[in-house]
């Protein structure tokens, strides 16, 4: 789910934001479209293939350790960090013209004193931060077969 709702977002935003207009929503939030070849908060930008293949095996490493989520709240958590992280890749393999993994992340959030940003981002920091609450929980919470 958190795949599509980024897609779409990022379809929506390369569709509306392509030639460079802005849509402000309120305070200081607008959604202006940017293209971020580097990590989180553009930083490192030319490295964009080793970041995602990097991502590819930060990716792993959460799909191996997640069999041991004990809980709803933490298959939660590790669902949203999983989406975030493959809406993103995603944009790194397949939104390039000088072939895989040379693409660009579609940002378009800018709150304008905050780095800009999209729903799979959002994903990540939100996933990331129920995942610390999951663990400090302690799996007090047990998930069933049949997800309820």
């Amino acid at each position: 789910m958190v795949i599509a709702l980024d897609q779409l977002a990022k379809w929506w935003a390369l569709s509306r934001l392509g030639d460079g207009s802005e849509v402000h929503v309120v305070w200081t939030l607008r959604l202006i479209l940017a293209r971020n070849t580097g990590a989180a908060f553009s930083l490192g930008g030319g490295y964009g293939a080793f970041i995602g293949v990097l991502a590819l095996v930060v990716v792993g490493v959460l799909v191996w350790q997640g069999r041991t989520v004990s809980s709803r709240l933490g298959a939660v958590a590790l669902g949203l960090v999983l989406g975030g992280a493959l809406g993103n890749i995603a944009d790194r393999a397949f939104r390039g013209d000088d072939g895989f993994f040379h693409g660009a992340v579609v940002d378009f959030i800018d709150f304008q004193w905050w780095p800009v940003f999209n729903l799979a981002d959002t994903a990540v920091v939100i996933g990331g931060l129920l995942l610390v609450v999951a663990s400090l929980r302690g799996g007090a919470e047990p998930a069933s077969a049949d997800g309820s």
